[in-house]
């Protein structure tokens, strides 16, 4: 063992186990800190005592990346099957494939459109006066025409954000793409997979290792240990008290669906029309296909999402101008601190997907040992985050 104070990881989920075991494999001594009372965090699954489905508790996760040591990384503590997502979504009534295709495009304007016939035809409803889009709304606006936007885009991102698309940043809408083909498959990277034995059991298996200790139902308050470098993966704002202000998240609220047989028929139904109150359903037996068809009873999830609360699980951030504003302020208290390190996604405030969580993980674990080698004190954080 390397040094003689322990470091901790606060936080089992992605970001503090990956750190663990990357410090782990280097001779350093580590404390995981959980404060819930399972590992993994909001990718945690579990077997349905009711049905037997592999359950999501926080959502679906798909694990999707280009990134080949990330895979590779995953790949050591886990049986990752193949598995494509594919979104419906229903609007106005009907149902239709997400994100939107030429299938989509088609169907929805009752046509027989070639891609390039496609393509001038959206550009026809674009509203091409908006070159420098400020806001979701004209994002949209710009890219697929009002009838579009208004069918799949404005009622379900008002239920999703509680907010006014005008309100909303145009780069919330960037991450989905328009194809001119038929492909439905709702990622493209070239990895796409679902671990067999569900994610709990891969983060268990990153945290298999003798110098890694874990504990479930404790907070970094109740510890009396002192350490030599703390990693936080959790709210900035709740390491500095709140002092600039609490940070505005999103949080869900899930309603339980159990029935016979198949309940929707795919994995994930959005439902875009502002009028029904939920965003979308999600029905775990489609997430595990190899195991589907033994299972005779099924379970879904209806999402609402909400402002989340002092005491509610924050799932993503909100980032309009009061929060960068509030975390400007965190992010320079950040950086008059010493002896902890921000990262993950509540850590640093950004959105991150499990692959970029990994990846910067990996990043942060290297970088820290080298540093803890030759007795430098790791920055608050490792991207770019600037003062």
């Amino acid at each position: 063992m390397r040094g003689e104070e322990r470091i901790c990881c606060v936080g089992a989920g992605l970001s503090g186990a990956v750190i663990a075991r990357v410090l782990a494999e280097h001779g350093y001594a580590v404390l995981v800190a959980e404060a819930r009372g399972h590992i993994a965090g909001n990718c945690h699954t579990e077997r349905d005592p009711a049905t037997g489905v592999m359950v999501h508790r926080y959502g679906p996760h798909i694990f999707h990346t280009d990134n080949e040591k990330v895979w590779r990384f995953i790949c050591r503590f886990g049986d990752m099957r193949p598995y494509v997502h594919r979104v419906k979504a229903i609007a106005g009534g009907r149902v239709y494939s997400l994100p939107i295709n030429l299938h989509t495009i088609n169907q929805f304007f009752d046509t027989c459109m070639s891609p390039k016939e496609a393509r001038a035809f959206l550009q026809s409803q674009a509203r091409s006066e908006i070159s420098t889009p400020r806001n979701f709304e004209e994002q949209a606006l710009a890219l697929i025409g009002e009838r579009l936007y208004v069918a799949f885009f404005r009622g379900y991102t008002k239920k999703q954000w509680g907010r006014e698309p005008s309100t909303l940043p145009a780069s919330v809408l960037k991450r989905l793409p328009v194809r001119f083909n038929y492909e439905d498959s709702y990622f493209d990277h070239r990895y796409q997979a679902i671990p067999a034995e569900g994610y709990t059991n891969i983060v268990a298996r990153i945290l298999d290792h003798p110098l890694i200790e874990l504990r479930c139902n404790c907070s970094f308050e109740e510890l009396t240990e002192t350490f030599r470098h703390v990693f936080w993966s959790g709210p900035i704002d709740r390491w500095f008290g709140e002092r600039a202000g609490r940070l505005a998240y999103r949080t869900l609220d899930f309603e339980r669906i159990e029935t016979d047989g198949d309940f929707q028929g795919t994995a994930v139904m959005n439902y875009c029309d502002e009028t029904v109150p939920f965003t979308r359903i999600s029905e775990h037996k489609h997430f595990m296909p190899w195991e589907k068809e033994h299972l005779p009873r099924t379970v879904a999830f209806r999402e609402y999402a909400r402002e989340a609360g002092p005491s509610d699980i924050p799932f993503y951030p909100v980032r309009l101008a009061e929060e960068e504003r509030q975390l400007a302020a965190y992010v320079s208290l950040a950086w008059q601190s010493k002896g902890v390190t921000f990262v993950g996604r509540l850590g640093t405030y950004r959105y991150l997907d499990m692959d970029q969580a990994i990846a910067e993980a990996l990043a942060v674990g290297e970088a820290a040992a080298e540093q803890f080698a030759a007795s430098i004190e790791p920055p608050p954080f490792f991207h770019d985050r600037k003062p």
